[in-house]
């Protein structure tokens, strides 16, 4: 295997700025990541979600930072550091030289871990020159909840690069409950989720509403609370967000993972926009 396997990969994507190749590097290398986390068995016992698992599983049009996961079943004790051999060895089959930090310890349910690269400018032929201000460092959060919401149903998908290989993740309507928990319940403003929620809408995706009363019961304003979430709840409570949010605030937040045409569709956000698409949303939860 050779770092040209990247290089090739790297210019399927076309970048036509410096953001826009590291943003695809980032993400070759979260798919690298991926590839050897199913090498070491990891999604027997874990699947993925998030913006990222939207992104590499769903081809949603922006790209994503972290790699996200949650445990099939609650584990207090899981620790990310037995998972490194393998994801080390896999990047380092393409070239890559990573470090890899367990931070499991620093959080009792979210257990996190960090790989960084910062060979890629040493050893890739990039398209656009990178001045010494640039970022010079590829860093990929991992982040796992060890006590997952009750209610998520799971899916196995198949990803092609580097090679074809399968994992698990949340269906999609687990993973759009997971998405309105954070819309509802996350205490900054995140351009991003709203992206998704776009994302979700327009796919006319159903939402798991067990899973997200476990997960709203479990953290959030409404945690420990004797609330039933229904879908008449579910869309007043997203119409009381939507009149709250700071709409510029949300389109710089979403601005750096979005190419040139589709940061122009950030002009339209704002309350009357995302009213829209709760009427949307409504329809499409109506259905049997």
């Amino acid at each position: 295997m050779s770092i040209k396997i990247i290089e090739n990969r790297l210019k399927e994507y076309a970048p036509k700025t410096k953001a826009e190749e590291f943003n695809a590097l980032k993400e070759i290398v979260q798919e690298i990541a991926l590839c050897g986390l199913t090498r070491a068995h990891f999604f027997k016992v874990a699947a993925f979600q998030g913006g990222s698992c939207l992104r590499i599983v769903y081809n949603i049009n922006r790209f994503s930072e972290d790699l996200d996961f949650i445990l099939l079943q609650p584990n207090k004790t899981f620790i990310w550091e037995p998972f490194f051999n393998a994801l080390h060895l896999e990047c380092k089959a393409y070239g890559l030289n990573v470090q890899l930090l367990d931070k499991s310890k620093a959080d009792p349910v979210i257990k996190k871990a960090f790989l960084k690269d910062d060979s890629f400018g040493k050893v890739l032929l990039l398209s656009h020159a990178r001045d010494r201000c640039d970022e010079q460092i590829i860093k990929i959060k991992l982040e796992i909840d060890t006590n997952p919401p009750a209610g998520s149903t799971f899916k196995t998908n198949f990803l092609t690069f580097p090679y074809p290989f399968s994992i698990v993740t949340q269906d999609l309507p687990s993973l759009f409950a997971s998405k309105c928990h954070a819309l509802l319940c996350r205490d900054y403003i995140k351009g991003r989720d709203w992206f998704d929620f776009i994302w979700y809408v327009t796919k006319k995706t159903d939402i798991n509403l067990m899973h997200l009363q476990a997960a709203l019961h479990q953290n959030g304003p409404w945690k420990d609370q004797p609330i039933v979430i229904t879908n008449e709840w579910l869309i007043k409570a997203l119409k009381d967000k939507i009149t709250s949010i700071d709409w510029d605030q949300a389109k710089q937040d979403i601005g750096p993972f979005l190419n040139a045409q589709e940061n122009q569709g950030l002009t339209v956000w704002g309350i009357d926009f995302f009213m829209s698409l709760l009427t949307e949303l409504s329809i499409t939860l109506k259905k049997p």
